[in-house]
């Protein structure tokens, strides 16, 4: 990787001496509010490149962050939406478990303090007709 970027930055200064080489004249810049003294056209296709370059990595940046919190958002509303789901199913299923009868209710049909009751009924009523055949 070091190599690569070593690579690019020797091709990019090569390119840029040509450049100012290659465009040796002289010329006056008018910047619309003020006049710069003249400079070699070179150098100056090479700030002017240099300059669009840092404004386009800082547009890219700007924008790339503003992409970046846009999918996050839609990530999480996404994410919300499910735990919003799942949250409503538990609530159907706790309200289910809450009305639904107990074991021993399915069980018998009634409720575990009557079928204890029911039970010790019908015991008592077995000793008491014991007692009667004795």
């Amino acid at each position: 990787m070091r190599f690569l970027l070593f690579v690019l930055l020797f091709l990019s200064f090569a390119y840029s001496l040509g450049l100012v080489l290659a465009n040796n004249t002289e010329v006056g810049v008018n910047l619309l509010f003020s006049q710069a003294p003249t400079m070699n056209l070179g150098l100056l296709l090479i700030l002017c490149l240099i300059l669009g370059i840092v404004i386009g990595m800082l547009l890219a940046l700007l924008l790339f962050r503003v992409l970046q919190n846009k999918w996050e958002i839609s990530r999480l509303q996404k994410a919300n939406t499910n735990l919003q789901e799942q949250l409503t199913q538990a609530n159907v299923v706790i309200d289910r478990q809450a009305t639904a009868p107990s074991v021993e209710e399915a069980v018998y049909g009634s409720t575990a303090t009557n079928a204890h009751d029911n039970h010790a009924a019908q015991e008592e009523a077995a000793t008491l007709t014991k007692q009667k055949r004795d």
